[in-house]
């Protein structure tokens, strides 16, 4: 979970009160002249994602294995290519489209069934709400890594700032 939410906080642009561990890392390998070249999602074995973060010192290039929540979070700070192979994406299940389409499909947001069988809650339905109730939910979006819920819970507190 507090890997999602380092992953969050960089995305959403999102600055903490004091730096996170994937901040630190940045820091030390920066003030070392460490750079970070590309972060690969290398394997997959039985359901479990394997990565590698390439990083070079300007004269020599290392692979250091890690998680991928902790490789995406530390390249998203470095502004790093992420990449992957063709296979690890069919053997997960991924399908991507191209992306020189002119017009995306854009299919309507289904309504989903919470544990409590209510329907979730349209972008609409968050305007009635107050702002601590949305700080409420936005943490929860987070907590459970439901990041479009979180991305329009955010929009509509931005609206209100």
């Amino acid at each position: 979970m507090f890997e999602a939410q380092a992953i969050a906080i960089e995305i959403e642009k999102i600055s903490p009160n004091r730096p996170m561990t994937h901040d630190l890392f940045k820091a030390f390998a920066t003030n070392f002249h460490f750079t970070i070249e590309e972060i690969i999602i290398s394997d997959l074995k039985e359901g479990v994602f394997f990565a590698k973060i390439i990083c070079t010192d300007g004269l020599k290039k290392m692979e250091v294995d890690a998680r991928p929540s902790d490789a995406i979070a530390i390249g998203l700070r470095f502004d790093s290519p992420i990449f992957t192979y063709e296979n690890i994406l069919a053997e997960a299940g991924i399908v991507l489209t191209d992306e020189a389409d002119d017009e995306p499909e854009v299919k309507p947001e289904p309504k989903t069934r919470t544990k409590k069988g209510e329907a979730s809650k349209s972008q609409d339905d968050y305007k009635n709400l107050s702002v601590d109730k949305l700080n409420e939910f936005l943490k929860d979006a987070i907590d459970k890594e439901d990041y479009e819920k979180a991305a329009k819970i955010r929009d509509e507190l931005s609206k209100r700032n």
